[in-house]
């Protein structure tokens, strides 16, 4: 199937694709063509221009400075799953990610301003606790995760606005993180994916952080499960009692369901898959 005709301009810079972006209102980017060419080719999408973004290096590449990494938003899932320098559910998760070719060519950008529900990096990243910087014709701004994915399909990026990098924390001694998820043996989407992030003292669990998604309209927080680890233990009955409490966290009517897998399967697969992320991030950080 092909798409419908659409003009093609490629911006060598930044600025350059924003000016194009506040030329022609209908407009969209291009950077690896995972997201937009399929919905295109379905007409869900007609934008009419395409803006290639793909060639700006100076949105591309990993770099870790002090207590801190930037993603560019060009980046490959290739380049993320074998960076040393990111927290160690990064890597798992984009390793998780369809297949080689898509890896080599999708971007970290694209994935996250599609914000697709059965996507992975969302749910890593907010986990993460990442903040999103942008660029517009008038300025830059950042957001923070929790603010960034608000809907399905849906973020906080304006239409006339670019995501140029992704910031998280750097992982120190005594912190760790994991991705564990139940994907789709066809596409390898996530029908239900778990991330998680912790810091462990003395055996006891602070700073917990845990998100969930490919079972919501997009990924959220799972504030009963870190509640439930803040202040415990890392032994099994512990991680299985928090683990269990993301089920306070997933209201039976906000679960979506679909062919492959019923709403009420993945609300009952997700202690599962939440324990399994928390006992490998646990690990991670008591190693």
């Amino acid at each position: 199937m092909y798409p419908p005709k659409f003009d093609y301009y490629r911006a060598e810079s930044v600025d350059e694709a924003l000016s194009l972006l506040g030329e022609h209102e209908d407009a969209k980017l291009l950077a690896g063509g995972h997201s937009l060419i399929p919905v295109m080719k379905l007409r869900l999408s007609d934008p009419g221009i395409l803006i290639d973004i793909g060639r700006i290096s100076s949105i591309k590449g990993i770099c870790k400075d002090d207590d801190k990494v930037m993603i560019g938003a060009l980046t490959t899932h290739t380049e993320v799953e074998k960076s040393a320098d990111l927290p160690a559910a990064l890597p798992e998760a984009a390793s998780w990610i369809a297949d080689p070719s898509v890896r080599n060519r999708g971007t970290v950008g694209g994935n996250v301003a599609h914000a697709d529900p059965a996507s992975d990096l969302p749910t890593v990243l907010l986990a993460l606790d990442a903040t999103f910087h942008m660029k517009s014709a008038s300025g830059e701004r950042s957001v923070a995760a929790g603010e960034f994915f608000t809907d399905l399909f849906e973020t906080a990026l304006e239409e006339n606005e670019i995501l140029t990098t992704v910031e998280v924390a750097a992982e120190g001694a005594g912190t760790g993180s994991a991705y564990a998820k139940l994907f789709n043996p066809a596409s390898r989407y996530a029908m239900v994916g778990a991330a998680a992030s912790v810091s462990v003292n003395g055996g006891t669990v602070s700073n917990a952080k845990v998100a969930i998604g490919g079972l919501v309209n997009c990924t959220k927080r799972c504030a009963a499960v870190e509640a439930a680890l803040n202040g415990g233990g890392t032994d099994d009955a512990a991680l299985d009692a928090a683990a269990k409490a993301v089920l306070d966290d997933l209201p039976a009517d906000e679960v979506i369901g679909d062919m492959h897998a019923s709403a009420e399967y993945r609300r009952s697969v997700a202690p599962a898959m939440v324990k399994q992320a928390l006992a490998k991030a646990v690990a991670r950080a008591t190693s």
